[in-house]
């Protein structure tokens, strides 16, 4: 565990991370039906760059109109396939919208301080975020869980889910901070290689530790 003192008063908040098709959005359902406020950092991404947006307006002066559907909406599927399969075009996507995010969750995190405050409790707060470590926003966290397949599982999930080939999963993949290297930063390791209810059983242990430590 990282600290004794919370860094915001009124929330504790984890930084929820693993790999692409690793399964957080499980992990973080479970965590929220537990009482958590799950802030989902892939959604914040999109309301950063939809359309009449700073953010979309960046990408466009970086990358071009042809990536703009008719309308004038970010067409993400076409920008995926050129940034990962392109590094430093993926860096340049990520330097845009990372800070937008970031500015964005770091609001989120102080109303809910405040708010928790006025109330009396203690929020747990999930921060939902693929790449928290590779965006540095683990520094907006009192705990890193990392949540944890094998690298067949992902790319088996990606193809089934996504309709990827073989080559396309494992760009997606390996265009990530790996998987060992996210472990060894981690506060606590979710298994998810299992069945969804043995991932439940140990998200709530988990849960369970959690708010015995913060209660004191």
């Amino acid at each position: 565990m990282r600290c004794d003192e919370p860094k915001r008063k009124g929330t504790y908040v984890i930084g929820l991370t693993g790999g692409i098709a690793s399964g957080k959005s499980t992990v973080s359902r479970f965590l929220s039906r537990l009482g958590a406020v799950v802030i989902d950092v892939d959604v914040i991404a999109r309301e950063v760059t939809s359309q009449g947006s700073m953010g979309l307006r960046r990408i466009v002066e970086a990358f071009g109109q042809e990536f703009l559907f008719p309308d004038g909406s970010l067409d993400r599927k076409k920008l995926a396939q050129l940034v990962f399969h392109d590094k430093g075009a993926l860096e340049l996507l990520n330097s845009i919208v990372h800070p937008l995010v970031m500015e964005r969750v770091e609001d989120i995190l102080e109303a809910l301080s405040r708010k928790s405050q006025i109330e009396g409790v203690k929020t747990v707060v999930v921060l939902d975020a693929p790449l928290l470590l590779e965006a540095g926003a683990d520094r907006l966290v009192d705990e890193v869980w990392v949540v944890s397949v094998d690298e067949k599982t992902q790319m088996e999930r990606l193809m089934k889910r996504e309709g990827f080939s073989r080559e396309e999963a494992l760009s997606r993949i390996r265009s990530q901070m790996p998987q060992k290297e996210k472990e060894k930063r981690a506060d606590r390791i979710i298994d998810n290689s299992k069945t969804p209810e043995e991932t439940e059983k140990m998200v709530k242990a988990a849960w369970t530790d959690l708010k015995r430590k913060i209660s004191g």
